[in-house]
C-alpha cells in the first residue's frame, strides 16, 4: 500500500492531544530542593482519553508514556536512544532489533520478540483502526521474530521509519490477549502501571520498583521517584492554576494567560514548543479556496504577525515548518520567504484583475456568485475568538462575506472529515516527522477515502516528496523542505503561530521531551 492509501485520520487528534511519546533520563533534573520518597505526583491536564488502550488513540498518550516503553527512546534534545532494543539497523527495505533481556511487564511476565511482532501486526492491521497505522508503524510493514531479534520488512519507503518506532507503545502478552483489559488498565513494560481509572476525574498510578531499563540507565530506584502518580481531569488551564497554588496539584502544562500567576508566585516552569496555528484552505471542486488568485489574496490580506500575537497571547513565535515540535526532525526553516507577504492593496487588486468586481453591498461577485466563504476554528481559548475576530475584519474590508463558526473538537473533525462545509479552517497538527503529514496534503479527499481534507494537488510537493521517500532519515530533509516550501508558496497551508508551553512545576522537578514529561525524571521535593 503507498503513503497515498494510507487511511489515517488522525490530524484532529494530533491536534487535540499534542501526542508525542517520550522516554526516561536517568540523570536527577537540575535544581537544589531535598528529594524525598513515597510522595505522590499530581499532574492537571485537559486531556481526557477515557479508554486507555494506548494504540487507540493520541489522547491516550499522556497516561500511555508512563506505563509502556517503545523499542527506542527519545531524550530532550531528540537523540535517539536504547529502550527495549539495545540496538537496531536501519536499511532502506528493512529495520531490525536486538531486544534487551532483562525487561518484564507489569505482571511479572518476560517482554519478547514475538510481543513486539505482534504489536506491530496488530497495529498496521487496518480492521483494528489504530490511528498509529501509517504514522508509526508503515501501514504496509511485517515483523519477525529469531530469537531476540525483529525484522521489520518495508516494501514501501520510509525514510522516518526509525523515528516512528520511538512513539509506538509497546503492549505485554495479557494486554495483546485481551484488548478490553486496557480501556481501564495497563500492560507494559513501563515505570507506573494503572491502578485506579475514572473518566471524566482522575486515573492513578503506581510506581514499579523494579524498573531499571530506561533510556540512558534511567530506573525507579532513584531518591525522590514518586511512588504514585495521578492524573486529574481538569476544565481548563485556570482550575489547573487553582490546584497548583492550593497544593492540590504538582504541575500542569499551560498556553495561555493563565500560568502568569504561578509564575507572580516564583513557580518554576519548563518550556518546550509547538505547533499552535495554521490556516488551511478548502480546494475542493466548487469552493472558493481551489482559486490559487483567491487564496494568495485571502493570506495577503492579513497580518500574520498580529494573528500570532493575539492568538496566543503574545507567547507565540514565528513557524520555521509545518509541523513542530520540541525536539524535531529535520531543522530547515521552510516558511520564510515562501508565504505570501501581507498586501491587503495587493489582494485587492489580485482579486480585481481574476475578474472579482464589489456588487452594492461591497461584497466580491464573480460570474454572479459572491466570494463568500466558511471559515471554522476552535471554540477553546480566548485568544482563538480574538484572531478570529480580526480575521473577518480583514476579509469583509476586503468584500468577502464570511460565516465565521467557532466549534469544538468533535464538530470540527466532522466539518473536515466528513461534511467538508468549510473554506478555511484554523488546525495545528503536531508530527514525529514530515511523512507523517503527506496524506493529509496529497492523495484522495476524505470523501474518496483518503485524508487530504483540503484537496490539496500541489505538483511541486508531490515531485519533491517522491524524491524524499527514497532516502533514509536525515538525508530526506533537504526534499522533505523543498515540499512543504511548495505548499506555502502556493498558500496551501499557512503556518503563523507556534507557542510556548509552560509546564509549572511546585513541590517537585521534572523533564519534557517533545510534548510530554519524562516519566523517569520527576523528583518529589521536600
Amino acid at each position: 500500500m503507498s503513503i497515498r492509501d494510507q487511511a489515517v485520520r488522525v490530524l484532529p487528534l494530533l491536534l487535540a492531544a499534542g501526542a508525542l511519546a517520550a522516554c526516561g533520563d536517568a540523570a536527577d533534573p537540575a535544581g537544589s530542593g531535598d528529594y524525598v520518597d513515597g510522595a505522590t505526583f499530581t499532574l492537571a491536564t485537559l486531556a481526557d482519553p477515557g479508554n486507555l488502550d494506548p494504540q487507540a488513540s493520541f489522547v491516550a498518550t499522556e497516561i500511555g508514556s508512563f506505563a509502556y516503553d517503545t523499542l527506542v527512546g527519545v531524550d530532550p534534545k531528540g537523540t535517539i536512544q536504547p529502550q527495549l532494543a539495545s540496538s537496531w539497523e536501519v536499511t532502506d527495505q528493512a529495520i531490525t532489533f536486538q531486544l534487551r533481556d532483562d525487561v518484564t511487564c507489569s505482571d511479572g511476565s518476560a517482554f519478547d520478540a514475538q510481543t513486539v511482532v505482534d504489536n506491530i501486526a496488530y497495529v498496521a492491521d487496518i480492521a483494528n483502526a489504530s490511528p498509529f497505522r501509517g504514522v508509526y508503524v508503515p501501514a504496509d510493514a511485517t515483523a519477525s521474530a529469531s530469537g531476540s531479534t525483529v525484522t521489520v520488512a518495508l516494501p514501501s519507503p520510509a525514510p522516518f521509519v526509525l523515528e516512528g518506532f520511538a512513539h509506538l507503545p509497546m503492549v505485554c502478552r495479557s494486554g495483546m490477549k485481551d484488548r478490553d483489559s486496557l480501556k481501564a488498565g495497563t500492560a507494559g513494560t513501563g515505570p507506573f502501571t494503572v491502578t485506579e481509572s475514572v473518566p471524566g476525574d482522575h486515573y492513578t498510578l503506581a510506581v514499579r520498583k523494579d524498573y531499571a531499563w530506561g533510556p540512558g540507565g534511567a530506573t525507579t530506584s532513584a531518591t525522590g521517584t514518586p511512588s504514585s502518580v495521578v492524573f486529574k481531569v481538569v476544565a481548563n488551564e485556570s482550575t489547573a492554576t487553582n490546584l497548583i497554588l492550593s497544593g492540590q496539584a504538582n504541575a500542569a502544562a499551560f498556553l495561555g494567560r493563565d500560568g502568569d500567576r504561578l509564575a507572580k508566585r516564583g513557580i518554576e516552569a519548563v518550556e518546550t514548543h509547538s505547533a499552535y496555528a495554521q490556516q488551511w484552505y478548502n480546494q475542493a471542486p466548487g469552493r472558493v479556496a481551489s482559486d490559487p488568485v483567491v487564496r494568495t489574496a485571502l493570506t495577503q490580506a492579513l497580518d500574520l504577525a498580529e494573528l500570532r500575537q493575539v492568538i496566543t497571547s503574545g507567547r507565540g513565535s514565528t513557524p520555521t515548518a509545518l509541523a513542530v515540535y520540541d525536539p524535531g526532525v529535520c531543522g530547515g526553516d521552510t516558511v520564510a520567504g515562501n508565504l505570501p507577504a501581507t498586501d491587503p492593496a495587493a489582494a485587492a487588486e489580485a482579486l480585481a484583475a481574476d475578474g472579482w468586481t464589489k456588487n452594492g453591498d461591497g461584497v466580491l461577485t464573480k460570474d454572479g456568485q459572491k466570494l463568500a466563504l466558511t471559515f471554522v476554528y476552535s471554540s477553546q481559548g480566548p485568544g482563538q475568538t480574538a484572531a478570529a475576530e480580526l480575521v473577518v475584519a480583514a476579509w469583509e474590508k476586503l468584500g468577502v462575506e464570511v460565516d465565521a463558526r467557532a466549534l469544538d473538537i468533535t464538530e470540527h473533525t466532522a466539518a473536515l472529515f466528513q461534511t467538508g462545509d468549510w473554506d478555511v479552517t484554523w488546525s495545528s497538527p503536531k508530527a514525529p516527522n514530515p511523512l507523517v503529514l503527506m496524506p493529509f496534503v496529497t492523495g484522495p479527499s476524505p470523501a474518496h477515502g483518503g485524508n487530504n481534507f483540503g484537496s490539496v494537488a500541489n505538483p511541486d510537493y508531490d515531485e519533491h516528496a517522491q524524491a524524499a521517500l527514497a532516502e533514509i532519515g536525515d538525508a530526506s530533509c533537504p526534499e522533505w523542505e523543498a515540499a512543504e516550501a511548495a505548499l506555502f508558496q502556493s498558500a496551501d497551508v499557512v503556518p503563523f503561530a507556534n507557542v510556548t508551553v509552560q509546564t509549572f512545576h511546585e513541590d517537585a522537578e521534572l523533564e519534557r521531551a517533545g510534548n510530554l514529561i519524562v516519566p523517569t525524571s520527576i523528583r518529589m521535593l521536600g
